[in-house]
């Protein structure tokens, strides 16, 4: 992809594209891929979410009694970032609003994508800024896709994610890209057993999540720990799990801020359960980290 930009350190290096200031690679100086490279059972690798997380009913944003069409997990994902800075180690980029992002999203926005390389661990900082002289209502979500397995050869249910505190004991189901009921969850112990099967109806959806990090691990048949991947976030409250039905080789390990719609509601976004409200003027940093261990 053209108008990218690598940065790296003595361990890991990461590429970002200015096409929705999307992660392409996250590779180790050994050659060894972490992150999914695209492919015809997902063609994305690490979109941005931004104005919504998930779908809104109808697809349809509600403000002062307008109605504007916004597609599923917003217009970030599709739009092409300015650069701000271009460096070794660190780049960032810009995205604004704009005449095209006004005719589904009336607000002023400025949204900030941090990507940063330390030793072994890449941190992205999503930074959402208020420019505007009203509140500004958005979600907010990361969705960077892990190879599974970690490790090629590893059957994908000797993996696990490891969660730093206990989980609620229910999830949610997705009802056509909505909030659905409650169900119990599958994670036992704060360890979630990986396996295909998990994802037959959508993601697992984690409100409010108490942890703070999960740890994905691959191991051998004989329990040994070959690769774990530490994923860590700051400033989201909820968390989505997700493979694409099928087996495919990869997983989703997302932490967002705001959800997608419940079934059956519909109203004026700034009252969207669980959407994020940035007082004019107002900054806020959202950001995830991946530490290879």
């Amino acid at each position: 992809m053209s108008d990218c930009h690598t940065i790296r350190s003595a361990s890991l290096t990461a590429t970002i594209a200015a096409h929705g200031a999307e992660l392409q690679t996250v590779t180790l100086t050994s050659g060894e891929d972490l992150l999914w490279h695209g492919g015809p059972e997902w063609p994305r690798r690490a979109p941005v979410l931004f104005p919504i997380v998930g779908r809104l009913t109808e697809d349809m944003l509600i403000h002062q009694g307008k109605h504007y069409p916004l597609p599923k997990h917003g217009f970030a994902r599709n739009s092409r970032f300015d650069w701000v800075e271009r460096g070794e180690s660190r780049c960032v980029l810009e995205l604004r609003d704009s005449a095209a992002t006004h005719a589904s999203y009336p607000f002023a926005f400025r949204l900030l994508m941090i990507f940063e390389i330390d030793g072994l661990t890449l941190k992205v900082t999503t930074r959402v800024e208020n420019p505007g002289q009203e509140v500004l209502p958005c979600g907010v979500g990361a969705h960077p896709a892990f190879r599974w397995p970690l490790v090629e050869g590893v059957p994908q249910e000797s993996h696990r994610l490891d969660f730093e505190k206990d989980e609620s004991i229910e999830t949610y189901l997705i009802e056509d890209g909505l909030l659905g009921a409650k169900t119990p969850s599958p994670i036992k112990n704060r360890r979630l057993a990986l396996s295909p099967e998990l994802f037959v109806i959508d993601a697992i959806i984690l409100e409010e999540v108490a942890s703070r990090s999960v740890r994905f691990i691959a191991e051998d048949a004989q329990g040994k720990t070959l690769r774990v991947l530490d994923i860590a976030w700051e400033g989201y409250k909820d968390l989505g799990i997700w493979s694409r039905q099928g087996g495919a080789p990869f997983l989703c390990i997302e932490p967002w801020f705001s959800m997608c719609s419940p079934v059956g509601w519909q109203g004026e976004f700034s009252e969207k359960p669980g959407i994020l409200l940035l007082e004019p003027q107002g900054v806020r940093d959202f950001s995830w980290r991946v530490t290879v261990g």
